[in-house]
This record gives C-alpha cells, sequence and structure tokens, in this order.
C-alpha cells in the first residue's frame, strides 16, 4: 500500500472538513461522507483502509455501519468517535470489535495516532520517512 485511503464520515460539515484537510496534509487520501448510507455507498465502490465515523447521524449511525461491516465479515478497522460517549456506547463499539472509541473533541494528534497504528496493526503500513 503506498498511501492509505481513510474516510471520514460525519454530519457536521465543518468538523468533516478540518479532519479531512488535517488528514490530507499528513499524506493521506481522503474521502468523506455526510452520513453513515453515504459511508456504506463509499465503502461499497471504493477501497478504504481506515474508517473514521461519527456515532450520531442521520440515516445510518456510527454503530449501523460498523454493524452491517462486521455482520458481512469485512474486516476494517474502524475509529467510532462521538461528543456523547457513554458506557453502552463504547461496550457496544468494544463488541463489535471497533479499534478505537474517540471522545469529540478530538484532537488531531490523537487521530493520527490512531490511524497509524490500526494501518500499522492491520495492513503492516508505516509512514514513508
Amino acid at each position: 500500500m503506498m498511501t492509505p485511503n481513510l474516510l471520514v464520515t460525519d454530519d457536521d460539515a465543518a468538523f468533516r472538513q478540518v479532519l479531512c484537510e488535517a488528514l490530507a496534509r499528513r499524506g493521506f487520501n481522503v474521502t468523506e461522507a455526510t452520513d453513515g448510507q453515504e459511508a456504506m455507498d463509499v465503502l461499497d465502490h471504493s477501497e478504504v483502509h481506515v474508517c473514521l465515523i461519527d456515532f450520531h447521524m442521520p440515516r445510518l449511525t456510527g454503530l449501523d455501519v460498523i454493524r452491517r461491516l462486521h455482520t458481512a465479515g469485512r474486516v476494517l478497522p474502524c475509529v467510532l468517535m462521538s461528543a456523547d460517549l457513554n458506557d453502552e456506547i463504547r461496550r457496544e463499539a468494544e463488541s463489535m470489535a471497533t479499534y478505537g472509541v474517540l471522545a469529540k473533541p478530538v484532537r488531531l494528534k490523537q487521530l493520527s495516532d490512531v490511524v497509524c497504528r490500526a494501518l500499522a496493526d492491520v495492513y503492516g503500513w508505516r509512514p514513508s520517512m
């Protein structure tokens, strides 16, 4: 894998844009989706290495997307993000083998570190020096 493909899904356009720009500056190919259904459409038609997904969204929540991927047997590291995390959300995410759960506001370094760990753990990818 030369350059990893990331999918950023969040219904908050400003937050999504900040994440996409920051991750693109770090050398990733970034695709964005506005909600869970759009994320599923992207995942069905594009190669994605890591999915960063908000919990609270219209049509399909972040956990709905992860559940569908899990049920379909697709191995894809997903990082769930939410400003409204609680123990129940964390437990459900962990039960679906979600790669990580981050509380918003997310620090860009924290997000970048989780993405790099997921890429290393799942694909053996290391950033070029």
